[in-house]
């Protein structure tokens, strides 16, 4: 006999506007605990050190966070010149301190250039990426270092938003698994001065933007007011909002059937190949992501059960 979950049935995605100073899991743990949810998940870390758009997937909604977590993602970051750290942020150890020359916009533009496009990354040994079933991090805490394979990331977008005296303003668009750390990190070697991140900010994730997003403190408020969970199930964005932009498929009420039992179905005018959104005969009546196969046919891949 399955055991009955503790916590209320509550499906959607909270944009969360994270904190300084708190790991993505306690921010995790918080929001589902305000809104007393059966599950929740969350679409891609955020270090402590970093603040901003963390979206936070309750109930029906973790089935589609992998697919959040491919999405391409924008940042705001501050690089510190002149100073290497054993983590390659703030919160390290200073390694090395270097004198940062005088650097032109052009000198500065050059650097950035050189990481536009696709580019190889070493993932930092202070990551949740996993050896072995261990985070590097914890290895790396205990002075054990291991190597890791080059990446393949896209840096979509990269530019200088401000500089002064040691302190290089970023704007970053991104593929997923880009390390902001190591990008810093990476510019002052070519500036030949050495860099650490300062200060890191997401400022959008796939379709999803940090003007939607809403305060931790904000929550609590909203929580401990009469009519709480009535204002913060209110707050949920509707589960196919992070498809924005996938082709989109109306399912009538008999394929929808067939679907749900995991047939694949034909539908006039679908598209020939790929992921896409299903949806039924109502507005927002979300069913779950399907991919065409060879045969023409839309096929159920991952569905949500409401």
């Amino acid at each position: 006999m399955a055991r009955k979950r503790k916590g209320r049935s509550v499906h959607g995605i909270l944009l969360l506007d994270k904190p300084l100073g708190l790991t993505s899991n306690a921010a995790l743990q918080k929001v589902k605990q305000l809104f007393k949810a059966q599950k929740a998940g969350h679409t891609g870390s955020l270090d402590p050190l970093a603040t901003g758009l963390l979206p936070i997937c309750l109930g029906e909604a973790t089935k589609i966070t992998s697919y959040l977590l491919d999405s391409d993602k924008k940042y705001q970051g501050i690089a510190k010149l002149g100073q290497r750290t054993n983590t390659a942020d703030a919160e390290g150890h200073v390694l090395e301190t270097r004198a940062v020359p005088v650097l032109s916009d052009g000198t500065i533009e050059m650097a950035l250039d050189s990481f536009r496009g696709e580019i190889s990354q070493v993932p930092p040994m202070h990551s949740a990426l996993k050896q072995n079933g261990k985070p590097l991090y914890e290895l790396a805490r205990q002075g054990i270092e291991v190597e890791r394979k080059p990446r393949n990331v896209t840096i979509f977008e990269l530019k200088k938003l401000a500089f002064e005296q040691d302190e290089l303003e970023l704007f970053v668009h991104c593929s997923k698994g880009t390390y902001i750390r190591t990008l810093a990190e990476d510019i002052g070697e070519i500036l030949e001065c050495g860099a650490h991140l300062k200060s890191l900010r997401r400022v959008a994730a796939g379709p999803f933007d940090i003007k939607q997003t809403i305060t931790l403190d904000k929550l609590i408020e909203i929580a401990e007011s009469d009519t709480g969970f009535e204002q913060l199930d209110n707050l949920l964005l509707p589960m196919h909002n992070a498809l924005v932009g996938w082709p989109e498929i109306n399912l009538t009420a008999n394929s929808a059937y067939y679907v749900r039992q995991g047939q694949p179905v034909l539908v006039p005018k679908a598209p020939s190949n790929g992921w896409v959104c299903l949806m039924g005969e109502k507005p927002d009546d979300f069913i779950g992501i399907g991919h065409i196969l060879d045969d023409g046919r839309v096929a159920p891949k991952r569905l949500v059960n409401l």
